[in-house]
């Protein structure tokens, strides 16, 4: 609400709101049970931790990993993806291995990489996109090599919505001896992650896109590679054992969990992972898509506006990034805005992509499953708007 008027809120793909059932979990620890996990001896500290700790079998069951001790909380998917950066990948490669990412990914996915082909010698390579907007996995094939250390891609575009064949990727990387690691911050919120049928090595989500709380999130790695991965924060709860000049340190996972983590954050974590369960993601998908599907119609009956990334609705997920002519996306999301729809307008932190695009920024509408038919014809009424303002 704003000015005591409802939003169409559609930008989704920011950050999802949160149903009550998540928000009382996190309100309950607060008024409550606001104690510390993992030190308390009193019966309230092992009831808090407990539940902690069920969040992180329940994260495990969520994706299908094989132990709980493989789920690392992080504060988000950036946090993520940049432990694996600096705390795997820049201890691994040499110079003249080679990373392969994609022109598609976040900067949260491309920056990392960019410092650690720097700080390494490794030499980066970047994916393009095929004629339809899609992740060309011709040029993949062709880039891919025996130096290939390590492929760092993501499931679903945060500008395109269109969805990467991550089974394909990791089998071909695999078969070269790299690794691979998966940026599911778009996706999971949308589909279901299964890491064992992937193969995944290293995958990395946040909470806030899956109707949990900001400053929560995941990191999914195979024992063996976790294993690996050396702590970037040192202090409390990680450390075993510590003297004047030396220290040990915890097994997995609180060796890689330094300090008082975000208790009600993982909370309600998963009380999110229980709202999505108990929706289901096939009904999840089948609303989404009837949302997209709609909303791409409409916007192709406005001639002036250029729709990115697949041609068809059942191509993308959650997502629909255009252009309206010659007026500037922060135009168009400022006028829409006083229509009480809210969208994106930018260069979506993807800036390589708006390069291929051959566009500086685009409006991007997303959806959850809390949306209605009706935000959708409120941004399509809202968009006759601008035409009638700005043309």
């Amino acid at each position: 609400m704003i000015d005591d008027q409802k939003i169409a809120y559609l930008d989704n793909a920011a950050t999802m709101p949160m149903p009550d059932e998540v928000l009382e979990v996190i309100d309950m620890y607060y008024h409550a049970h606001k104690v510390n996990v993992h030190r308390g001896m009193y019966r309230l500290a092992h009831q808090v931790t407990e539940q902690y700790e069920a969040v992180r079998q329940a994260t495990a069951d969520f994706i299908n990993a094989q132990d709980s001790s493989e789920i690392i909380f992080t504060s988000g998917t950036t946090d993520a993806l940049n432990l694996v950066a600096f705390g795997y990948a820049e201890k691994q490669l040499q110079p003249d291995d080679e990373i392969i990412i994609s022109v598609l990914e976040h900067h949260s996915n491309f920056i990392p990489w960019q410092r650690v082909a720097h700080k390494t010698g490794a030499k980066l390579k970047i994916v393009g996109l095929d004629d339809q907007q899609n992740l060309d996995m011709q040029q993949f094939s062709e880039l891919l090599t025996e130096k290939t250390k390590l492929v760092a891609i993501t499931l679903v575009s945060n500008v395109l919505g269109s969805i990467v064949d991550a089974k394909q990727i990791i089998e071909q990387t695999h078969h070269m001896g790299g690794v691979v690691v998966l940026d599911a911050a778009q996706a999971v919120g949308h589909l279901p992650l299964d890491v064992q049928k992937l193969d995944a090595d290293f995958l990395a989500f946040s909470g806030h896109k899956m109707y949990g709380p900001t400053g929560v999130g995941v990191l999914y790695g195979k024992r063996n590679l976790l294993e690996q991965v050396a702590p970037l924060r040192f202090g409390g709860e990680m450390a075993d054992e510590v003297d004047a000049q030396t220290a040990t340190f915890q097994p997995l996972p609180l060796r890689l969990e330094a300090g008082t983590p975000n208790i009600a954050g993982v909370l309600g974590l998963g009380a999110a992972i229980q709202y999505l369960q108990k929706i289901g993601f096939t009904t999840i998908h089948q609303h989404e898509q009837q949302l997209l599907n709609q909303l791409y119609q409409g916007l192709r009956q406005i001639p002036a506006i250029k729709v990115y990334g697949p041609r068809s609705a059942a191509e993308r997920q959650g997502v629909l990034s255009f252009n309206y002519g010659t007026i500037h996306a922060h135009d168009v999301a400022t006028i829409i805005d006083t229509e009480n729809v809210a969208v994106r307008a930018g260069h979506m932190c993807a800036e390589p992509l708006m390069q291929a695009l051959g566009v500086s920024s685009v409006v991007r509408a997303s959806v959850s499953y809390m949306n209605t038919t009706r935000d959708v014809e409120q941004l399509l009424a809202a968009m006759n708007q601008v035409g009638q303002i700005l043309l």
